[in-house]
């Protein structure tokens, strides 16, 4: 079964959304509604060059990233929370059809973006998938990043096999009641894990520009842009270096190499954090936590890992969701 046959299966079906792990069931072409707070219209707040995400992503030219509004998590502790937030994030976002969707990613190819970044599209894979094919079609050429939070089912990442060449997602939680605390997704390690194991399935080799399959470079600078591959983020918090030990240990123990391990040291404490009982969250991540965490890491033979260093926890990294590559290219 190709892409396109698989759109017709009911479980993409937005007039009954099921198509995450919250299997709302509401009517989605009715209005923006669930958890994401979407309709079955794409909405998009920026698509620009960044050059924040890791080396061998953003390279010296920039990723070509694509922020969708809504989210199905609910992470208190977001930095995307303008456009995130069901509803009211929608409000930052443009609609979007997927021949328009089509005409950015070829806008950002045509800026020298290494690659196409989609930043949170799980509750809008059918649309991005079209658009996807739409584009390879006309001829798209650099590679389609995936970069999730990982709270998505299998069967509809499956929809995008052969589409995207880079899977980046999260592995944010281990405990149950951290990530209903801070997420109100209970089941996220289980879901996690699937979703990231059919990632591996579908780029089960790092592959890079150069034609290798590691990294060897003492500086990042130098380092290949990948072509092709799996990157998970883990970004610890604050108070809890035990949990980040077990996604860790998780990771490695069960794809070594096959995929890399991006640590992460960015927590910053936003306003719904400060301002609610969330003691733990309301300080950055010592020096020490961070250290602690990556000796664990290295203890257990990780090499394939990128690192943050100083400077990383600040809110200046945050793009400006004002319409920005999405206005210009949306059709009259």
């Amino acid at each position: 079964m190709d892409n396109r046959d698989q759109i017709k299966d009911p479980l993409f079906d937005l007039s009954h959304c099921m198509l995450c792990p919250r299997n709302c069931g509401v009517d989605r072409t009715a209005g923006r509604s669930g958890f994401c707070g979407e309709d079955a219209t794409i909405h998009a707040a920026r698509a620009a060059l960044l050059y924040y995400e890791e080396p061998v992503i953003s390279g010296p030219c920039g990723s070509g990233a694509v922020f969708f509004t809504g989210c199905n998590m609910a992470c208190i502790f977001c930095q995307n929370r303008v456009i995130s937030e069901g509803e009211r994030g929608a409000e930052n976002g443009l609609p979007v059809q997927a021949s328009d969707l089509s005409d950015i990613f070829f806008s950002l190819q045509d800026q020298g973006a290494a690659n196409i970044n989609l930043v949170t599209g799980s509750h809008f894979v059918p649309q991005i998938a079209d658009a996807l094919m739409l584009a390879k079609n006309r001829g798209l050429s650099i590679p389609v990043v995936w970069n999730s939070s990982a709270y998505e089912k299998v069967e509809t990442l499956r929809l995008l096999d052969g589409l995207v060449d880079i899977y980046l997602p999260d592995f944010k939680f281990w405990g149950r009641d951290l990530a209903m605390r801070y997420a109100k997704a209970p089941d996220y390690r289980e879901v996690a894990q699937k979703a990231i194991t059919e990632m591996v399935r579908q780029c089960p080799e790092p592959l890079f520009s150069d034609g290798s399959h590691a990294l060897d470079e003492d500086d990042d600078k130098d380092d290949p842009l990948m072509v092709r591959g799996v990157i998970v983020r883990h970004l610890c918090m604050p108070g809890q270096a035990e949990d980040s030990k077990r996604c860790i240990r998780w990771l490695y123990e069960t794809f070594g190499d096959q995929i890399f391990l991006s640590i992460m040291n960015q927590y910053t404490p936003m306003p719904d954090v400060m301002n609610g009982p969330y003691e733990k969250l309301k300080r950055t991540l010592t020096d020490q936590e961070y250290e602690d965490i990556l000796d664990y890491a290295i203890g257990l033979g990780l090499s394939n890992g990128f690192l943050q260093e100083g400077g990383t926890v600040s809110k200046s990294f945050i793009p400006a969701f004002d319409g920005t590559g999405i206005r210009k290219e949306k059709k009259s």
